[in-house]
């Protein structure tokens, strides 16, 4: 900043600081995250402010608009043209502002906070049987008012229509700070109001005069297409009288903050449908699918949706879209998503055979799918909320998919020919791009891509808007249709609706914002699109750096943490595990997002190297506990595990290791002598003087218990067992005895050894020595890659070249097949190891499947519910679906998977003070509840070592390993193994 704006800073940062209750932060980190929304722009605020209230929000306001300061009021910063960032003062509505105030069922509606998410809302709603209508694709993380902002739709705006036809009332706060509660009011209110001395009153006073004079121009002027975004809605005000009430309600719906912030909304719920059924059309191509349309709205649908090729190969390289390829016929170059809603399944269908015989007589597609249960529905919908993320994926270095004309909307009778089109637009410049979106409503969300970087490539962008933007308005149609106007397309308004409409609006900013400080140049008044591009304007060019890690993308490091294109999925709360400590903080800069952010910067200083040590970047990643979520359920794949690795080692070249650090990352060691000397060497976590000394000393808490040592550990066991000979051998494999199962937990590893053996496997132990993980997490590189060397060399010789290598702890067995060849990239031998990794699951599907192991219908599990549990680095590397199909075999279980994301252990991270509640609150977000729900005698599986840790932990309850239960199930009721009372050759969870 220079001088003037620095002095600038520190004087709102006190004012802001001497008045709010919530949080403030004008320090370069935080500026930088939120500098970038979820689209092509970057701008750097002065500082940042989280208001816990709406009275917050108001002493912003003034503090601001006293000293000059624009203003952006944020939500989840998902704004895909630009809205969400600006020069001045950002306050963070999300992280504070989510109570949902109260939901009345009987005159259906919900009165919420700004900050309170889609997803959220809905799942309070449900008890009652209603919804918040519009569908938008990022619900799991949109905030209401980021929805209202937007004027927001979704899938499902054939339906519902857009957020606008919701919203019944808001509390605001003007561009003075004033509070006001705008709503539909009668002639005489508004009279009333307008004889006030305020901003209100003058708006009340003043906006009516202006809309009646010009009256005629909004009805002649204002694009007729129902669905847009874009500029103010005066047509919601010019019939106003006596027989319709003066709205400012919906008049500031859409119009991107830049005449009021709304605190609160008052908003409709329709009923939601109690059966939806899908039918998902294959074709040839995209052409084809548009054209299928027609024939689709004849059958009055719910929803209509595309999504091409494209999109289609991306979901193929994500383990969390796999279930998509098992279903789908054929190879479709495009697929329409058509569903029906309603109450009577045997009508929805009816309308599906109704569908699927309009598409064979008008020859449309090769073959209709049907999806009309929810199992049946779950993978296709999911990929399909998920094309923006997919496509952003398809972008390499800086090369990106670009939002820029992806919002247009034409009628749908016209959309096939549109289509053709606005291809040939694209074809003309050479770009390519990904199609999907809504054809029920004629919204196609068309991203090409384009190179930033590259002064002909702005050029080239510049011209396709142009010409798109004439071609939608030749079709009728409309340059915002669910996205707004933004930095993308604001600047374009005065051609779109005229010189007098345009200076109309112009007047309607000066009125409602006299200072223009509430996020000006957005609608009216803006920049040209070309300028605070990201990846022009944001970043100088990366300093060269030296890394222990192969970052396998373009820009080693740094494009490894760039490639994050801030979609905000990693704020999602409700399903999945990413981001476990973004869901217990809210806090921005604690989500994969924030911290992708925050070493971007660090890696784009004159040192690098010396940015990577710097105690405020260390203090952002702290919390990540990676538990490498991102790496399968970003879209991006940003694998922030392997970049908060890469930073430790970094601040330890500069500060040094710290002593915990030493000590956790020796666990191997540690566990092999604490085995040699149990039971003494369990005393000290019995004893608590000494579990306070080793707090405050090591840092290791001693809220938590701490996992004991067996003497009679897996190694010792495997010498002198009998070996269970089968009658058809299988040849050999090699058992990876990880530092958990061998010298804490050895009754899991007994057991898999066992059922192995029994398969007709010729099990061989592995003496390699330890994995690295436990080095890896705490930025040891150097001594991850001697540990990684050491064991590859050994597990390469051991077996023969086609033998599986088979373990029990996922974080330890996945290291070999991930981390190996990042710390390894030039040794073919890790390749070779990757190879032959193979869960013991998978192996004992396989056995029980073609009778070599049978489990008996006797043991005491049938009849048993047991609820599943999975790794955070299990569900990241291969899934759960092994685990799930092993479980299953069981004869009479009844299993269940728990969606209930990362625990909070995460290896040595809840076991550290700092971090302990933390820890505690990622597991009592969603694991520790579900946990509660089940009734005392349902049997809890999960396969982390660091799970069952925490589940007996925080939830009081017992995790057997799922292998454990296997064999288990080899055995008659009476023979159920006791827990609480195990042999020297068991262990206690904790």
């Amino acid at each position: 900043m220079t001088p003037s704006a620095t002095d600038l800073a520190a004087r709102l940062e006190r004012a802001l600081r001497a008045t709010l209750d919530g949080e403030v932060a004008f320090d370069d980190y935080t500026r930088h995250i939120f500098s970038r929304d979820a689209s092509m722009y970057a701008i750097t605020p002065l500082g940042v402010a989280f208001p816990r209230h709406a009275d917050d929000v108001a002493a912003a306001v003034r503090a601001a608009a006293g000293l000059g300061v624009p203003i952006v009021a944020r939500g989840a910063g998902t704004s895909l043209a630009g809205q969400t960032v600006g020069p001045g003062l950002v306050l963070d509505l999300s992280r504070h502002m989510r109570r949902i105030v109260e939901i009345d069922p009987v005159h259906r509606t919900a009165l919420v906070e700004a900050g309170v998410v889609q997803d959220q809302l809905n799942q309070a709603a449900a008890a009652h049987g209603l919804m918040f209508g519009p569908d938008t694709s990022t619900s799991n993380r949109a905030t209401i008012g980021g929805m209202i902002g937007n004027n927001s739709a979704g899938s499902g705006s054939l339906t519902y229509g857009m957020t606008i036809d919701h919203v019944r009332a808001l509390d605001v706060v003007l561009a003075d700070g004033s509070r006001a509660r705008v709503e539909p009011v009668d002639e005489a209110e508004r009279k009333r109001r307008a004889l006030a001395p305020t901003l209100e009153g003058r708006i009340y006073h003043a906006l009516p005069r202006l809309v009646a004079a010009e009256a005629e121009t909004i009805r002649t002027a204002m694009p007729k297409f129902w669905r847009r975004a874009g500029g103010y809605r005066l047509d919601r005000l010019v019939d106003f009288g006596p027989d319709k009430p003066f709205d400012l309600a919906k008049f500031v719906v859409g119009a991107e903050g830049t005449l009021a912030i709304a605190t609160h909304a008052l908003v409709d719920l329709v009923p939601r449908p109690a059966r939806t059924v899908y039918a998902v059309g294959h074709f040839a191509d995209t052409v084809s699918a548009i054209a299928a349309t027609t024939d689709a709205l004849r059958c009055a649908p719910h929803q209509v949706e595309l999504m091409d090729r494209t999109i289609l190969d991306l979901s193929r390289r994500k383990i969390e879209y796999a279930g998509l390829g098992d279903i789908l016929v054929g190879d479709p170059g495009a697929l329409l998503f058509v569903s029906f809603a309603g109450a009577d399944e045997a009508e929805l269908v009816a309308e599906l055979d109704r569908l699927d015989d309009l598409w064979r007589q008008n020859g449309h597609g090769y073959h209709t799918l049907r999806a009309v249960t929810p199992a049946e529905q779950a993978a296709l919908l999911k990929v399909r909320k998920s094309s923006l993320g997919l496509l952003m994926a398809a972008g390499e270095g800086t090369r990106r998919p670009l939002a820029f004309v992806e919002d247009t909307a034409v009628d749908p009778v016209y959309l096939a020919e549109y289509t053709k089109r606005f291809k040939a637009i694209l074809d003309e410049h050479h770009l390519e791009a990904g199609f999907y979106g809504h054809c029920s409503v004629g919204c196609l969300h068309i991203r090409p891509f384009v190179d930033l970087t590259e002064p002909d490539q702005v050029a080239t962008m510049r011209t396709v808007a142009e010409a798109v933007k004439d071609l939608v308005a030749e079709y009728g149609g409309v340059n915002s249709s669910e996205h707004g106007d933004g930095l993308a397309r604001s600047e374009f308004n005065r051609e779109i609706f005229g010189d007098e409409l345009y200076e109309t609006m112009r007047k309607v900013k000066r009125l409602f914002d006299p200072g223009n400080i509430l996020n000006p140049g957005k609608i009216v008044d803006a920049p040209p699109m070309t300028e605070n591009l990201r990846d022009r304007d944001a970043l100088p060019p990366a300093p060269p750096i030296t890394t222990a890690l192969r970052f396998e993308v373009v820009g080693g490091m740094r494009g490894a943490a760039d490639r994050c294109m801030n979609i905000g999925l990693c704020r999602k709360s409700a399903s999945g595990v990413m981001c476990p400590s973004y869901i217990a903080t809210r806090n921005e800069e604690h989500a994969t997002r924030g911290r992708a952010n925050a070493l971007v910067k660090a890696l784009s200083e004159p040192d690098p190297h010396a940015a990577l040590g710097g105690e405020r970047l260390h203090e952002i990643l702290d919390l990540c506990l990676m538990c490498k979520a991102c790496k399968s359920e970003c879209p991006m794949s940003v694998d922030m595990a392997s970049l908060k690795a890469e930073t430790l080692a970094h601040h330890h070249d500069i500060h040094g290791i710290p002593l915990r650090s030493r000590v956790f990352g020796s666990i191997r060691l540690l566990n092999r002598i604490g085995s040699a000397t149990a039971p003494l060497s369990n005393l000290p976590g019995r004893i608590g003087v000494l579990r306070r000394f080793g707090e405050r000393v090591g840092g290791i808490t001693a809220a938590r218990p701490l996992p004991e040592f067996r003497r009679g550990n897996l190694i010792r066991w495997f010498r002198r067992r009998p070996v269970t000979a089968s009658a058809t051998p299988q040849g050999g494999l090699v058992w990876l005895a990880d530092s958990f199962t061998t010298y804490t937990e050895p009754h899991i590893g007994r057991a898999a050894i066992e059922l192995l053996e029994r398969s007709g496997w010729q099990v061989e132990l592995s003496g390699g020595g330890c994995c690295g993980r436990s080095s890896m997490s705490k930025g040891l590189l150097d001594d991850a890659q001697q540990k990684a060397r050491r064991l590859v060399d050994v597990l390469a010789a051991q077996g023969d070249p086609e033998s599986p290598i088979v373990g029990c702890e996922p974080s330890c067995l996945f290291m070999l097949r991930d981390e190996y060849t990042a710390l390894l990239p030039e040794s073919s031998a890790v390749h070779t190891v990757a190879g032959r990794v193979r869960q013991p699951e998978e192996l004992l599907v396989e056995a029980i499947d073609t009778g070599r192991l049978t489990l008996r219908a006797d043991s005491w599990l049938a009849g048993q519910r047991i609820v599943f549990h999975g790794h955070c680095h299990q569900k990241a590397e291969v899934g759960t679906a092994a685990t799930m199909a092993l479980l299953r075999r069981i004869p009479g279980a009844e299993v269940v998977e728990i969606d209930a994301g990362c625990c909070g252990m995460a290896g040595s991270f809840g076991f550290e003070s700092e971090h302990y509640e933390t820890s505690m609150a990622v597991g009592g977000d969603r694991l520790f509840p579900a946990l509660a729900a089940e009734p005392p005698d349902t049997v809890v599986a999960a396969t982390g070592v660091s799970c069952r840790q925490q589940i007996f932990h925080g939830a009081g309850r017992t995790a057997w390993h799922p292998i454990e239960l296997v064999r288990e199930a080899l055995s008659t009721r009476d023979a159920r193994t006791d827990l609480s009372r195990r042999d020297s050759a068991a262990s206690r969870p904790c």
